[in-house]
Protein backbone atom coordinates (compact mmCIF):
# COMPACT_ATOMS: atom_id res chain seq x y z
CA UNK A 1 0.00 0.00 0.00
CA UNK A 2 1.65 3.52 -0.95
CA UNK A 3 0.91 5.81 2.09
CA UNK A 4 1.19 9.64 1.29
CA UNK A 5 2.86 11.48 4.45
CA UNK A 6 3.52 14.90 4.03
CA UNK A 7 5.66 17.31 6.47
CA UNK A 8 3.87 20.04 8.35
CA UNK A 9 6.98 21.24 10.06
CA UNK A 10 10.62 21.05 8.90
CA UNK A 11 11.65 19.41 12.01
CA UNK A 12 8.79 16.56 11.39
CA UNK A 13 9.83 12.44 11.47
CA UNK A 14 8.46 10.87 8.47
CA UNK A 15 7.74 7.49 10.76
CA UNK A 16 8.70 4.33 9.62
CA UNK A 17 8.66 0.29 10.13
CA UNK A 18 12.46 -0.02 12.40
CA UNK A 19 12.74 -3.87 11.12
CA UNK A 20 10.91 -5.93 8.56
CA UNK A 21 7.76 -7.23 9.81
CA UNK A 22 7.00 -4.96 12.36
CA UNK A 23 3.78 -3.42 12.62
CA UNK A 24 3.90 0.00 13.87
CA UNK A 25 6.05 2.69 13.06
CA UNK A 26 6.56 5.16 15.69
CA UNK A 27 5.23 8.44 15.62
CA UNK A 28 7.75 11.59 17.46
CA UNK A 29 6.68 14.38 18.92
CA UNK A 30 7.53 17.80 17.33
CA UNK A 31 5.63 19.85 19.77
CA UNK A 32 3.47 19.76 22.99
CA UNK A 33 0.75 21.85 24.70
CA UNK A 34 -1.71 21.56 27.64
CA UNK A 35 -5.04 22.30 28.74
CA UNK A 36 -6.63 21.60 32.25
CA UNK A 37 -7.82 18.34 30.60
CA UNK A 38 -4.56 16.73 28.32
CA UNK A 39 -1.71 17.17 26.93
CA UNK A 40 -1.51 16.83 23.27
CA UNK A 41 2.08 15.95 21.37
CA UNK A 42 1.70 17.43 17.52
CA UNK A 43 3.44 15.23 14.99
CA UNK A 44 3.86 17.94 12.41
CA UNK A 45 2.42 15.50 9.99
CA UNK A 46 -0.43 14.33 7.85
CA UNK A 47 -1.62 11.25 5.76
CA UNK A 48 -2.67 10.45 2.95
CA UNK A 49 -4.38 6.98 3.60
CA UNK A 50 -5.61 5.00 0.74
CA UNK A 51 -9.48 4.55 0.73
CA UNK A 52 -10.54 0.77 2.22
CA UNK A 53 -7.59 1.75 4.92
CA UNK A 54 -7.28 3.01 8.27
CA UNK A 55 -4.34 4.70 10.57
CA UNK A 56 -4.33 3.27 13.90
CA UNK A 57 -2.83 4.67 16.79
CA UNK A 58 -1.49 2.51 19.57
CA UNK A 59 0.31 3.41 22.87
CA UNK A 60 4.29 2.57 22.82
CA UNK A 61 5.40 0.05 25.25
CA UNK A 62 7.58 3.48 26.81
CA UNK A 63 4.51 4.71 27.99
CA UNK A 64 4.32 2.40 31.20
CA UNK A 65 7.83 4.61 32.08
CA UNK A 66 5.39 7.68 32.14
CA UNK A 67 2.08 8.12 34.09
CA UNK A 68 0.37 8.75 30.39
CA UNK A 69 -2.81 6.80 28.96
CA UNK A 70 -4.04 8.01 25.50
CA UNK A 71 -7.01 9.48 25.97
CA UNK A 72 -8.58 7.39 23.37
CA UNK A 73 -7.32 4.31 23.65
CA UNK A 74 -7.21 3.99 20.14
CA UNK A 75 -6.74 6.72 18.10
CA UNK A 76 -8.61 5.86 14.64
CA UNK A 77 -7.26 8.00 10.98
CA UNK A 78 -10.04 7.74 8.27
CA UNK A 79 -8.75 7.54 4.76
CA UNK A 80 -10.64 11.11 4.59
CA UNK A 81 -8.71 13.08 7.18
CA UNK A 82 -5.97 15.23 6.31
CA UNK A 83 -5.27 17.20 9.40
CA UNK A 84 -2.18 17.23 11.58
CA UNK A 85 -1.87 13.30 13.52
CA UNK A 86 -1.62 14.76 17.01
CA UNK A 87 -2.01 12.37 20.46
CA UNK A 88 -3.81 13.40 23.49
CA UNK A 89 -2.78 11.66 26.89
CA UNK A 90 -3.96 12.48 30.08
CA UNK A 91 -1.98 14.64 32.71
CA UNK A 92 0.90 12.55 34.80
CA UNK A 93 3.24 13.73 37.71
CA UNK A 94 4.99 10.49 37.04
CA UNK A 95 6.77 11.57 33.62
CA UNK A 96 5.96 12.83 30.73
CA UNK A 97 7.15 12.77 26.61
CA UNK A 98 9.28 15.29 25.45
CA UNK A 99 9.58 17.29 21.94
CA UNK A 100 11.88 14.95 20.27
CA UNK A 101 10.73 11.75 22.36
CA UNK A 102 8.71 8.86 20.32
CA UNK A 103 5.31 9.07 21.68
CA UNK A 104 2.97 6.30 19.72
CA UNK A 105 2.68 3.96 17.06
CA UNK A 106 0.80 4.04 13.46
CA UNK A 107 -0.39 1.11 12.17
CA UNK A 108 -1.93 1.20 8.96
CA UNK A 109 -4.65 -1.84 8.42
CA UNK A 110 -6.94 -2.64 5.38
CA UNK A 111 -10.65 -2.56 6.50
CA UNK A 112 -12.16 -5.86 6.67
Amino acid sequence: MLLKIKKLVSNAVIPQLAKEGDAGMDLVAVSASSTVDYVEYGTGLSLEIEEGHVGLIFPRSSISKTGHRLLNSVGVIDSGYRGEIKVRMNHTDRGAYEVGDRIAQLVIMELP
